[in-house]
């Protein structure tokens, strides 16, 4: 082979490799010039990057698994109406964000199991067919989001309220497939689309170096199968989830210290779960718990979050009570 063939060969295998490290195309045009470079091209990159590896993680406490938590068949159609106060949680790790640039690695500034509580709804429409199957039932949630739970985490001033709490809103329906039987367990099919106000992360003006924020949009699919035993009732399903999200990006400049214009990214993701559902009656109040798995996801990131990868699996878990009548 000539110098000249192996130096074309040379070039041509180099360069995935070289567009790769380019990164995000929102952050290219900051590798230009003295101030910031590849500092400040790498921490755009460590910002765009968060949302992108956020977005699932709040997704997940706010769908988690079975939309009525607990529930195993129909309600029975109208008038019958239940309502869970309901806890989701995952652990959360906050990247640094005091990172510099330096590298393509953030370190894992904070790291908590957070809670996520809602109110959620199922009301009967239709009693349905044989015993129950086709029946539908309407299901609403609403996403209570305490505005200073986690450090460093805020909601938009602008989000919809009930004093310091902001609401998120959902709505959707459960189609009971097979009504449970003496021996055969209960099938049902739901969907659920949900919304979340604006949820940051870090602050330039409070310190940061850089910060990014996201509203959400879920798109939730889900099929359980559930039977109860006395007392007891025990569910387990699986389904899909769709994420949508438009992230707002926020970062100083490494050398001159003063803000970047800001980089606005949409974020599209989704994920695949599994979820066990167990649950005690007590009269007409149910004590209910849940533990899922949302399945990992290779996002092609250019940076990388220490204990925080996107590629993990994810568990979580549900607690709450729920009331029928």
């Amino acid at each position: 082979m000539s110098h000249s063939l192996r130096a074309v060969v040379g070039v041509l295998t180099c360069m995935p490799a070289t567009l790769g490290a380019q990164g995000n195309a929102q952050c290219a045009a900051r590798n230009i010039g003295p101030f910031g470079g590849a500092q400040a091209q790498n921490i755009c990159n460590a910002a765009v990057d968060g949302a992108a590896v956020f977005v699932p993680v709040a997704g997940i406490l706010v769908t988690s698994g079975n939309p009525f938590l607990g529930a195993t068949g129909g309600l029975g159609g109208l008038p019958h109406l239940g309502i869970t106060l309901r806890v989701n949680a995952t652990q959360v790790v906050i990247p640094d964000l005091n990172y510099n640039g330096i590298g393509n690695t953030v370190a894992a500034g904070q790291t908590v199991t957070a809670p996520a509580p809602l109110i959620e709804g199922a009301l009967g429409v239709f009693g349905g067919l044989h015993g129950g199957s086709l029946a539908l039932d309407v299901l609403g949630s609403a996403q209570l989001l305490p505005t200073n739970l986690i450090d460093n985490v805020h909601i938009d001033v602008n989000a919809r309220r009930i004093g310091s709490i902001a609401l998120g809103l959902g709505f959707g329906g459960r189609l009971t497939l097979l009504a449970e039987g003496t021996l055969l367990p209960a099938l049902t099919v739901s969907a659920m689309r949900r919304t979340l106000p604006r949820v940051g992360v870090g602050s330039i003006v409070a310190g940061d170096r850089y910060s990014f924020a996201t509203d959400l949009t879920s798109t939730e699919y889900r099929a359980t199968i559930g039977k109860r035993f006395g007392p007891f009732a025990l569910a387990a399903g699986a389904g899909w989830t769709g994420y949508a999200a438009d992230a707002q990006i926020f970062f100083l400049n490494p050398v001159t210290t003063e803000p970047e214009p800001p980089v606005f990214v949409t974020v599209n993701d989704s994920r695949a779960v599994g979820f066990v559902d167990g649950g005690l009656a007590l009269g007409r109040v149910y004590l209910v718990a849940e533990a899922g798995l949302q399945r990992g996801k290779d996002l092609g990131l250019v940076t990388t979050f220490t204990g925080n990868d996107a590629k993990d699996q994810r568990l979580f878990g549900s607690f709450g009570l729920r009331f029928g009548f």
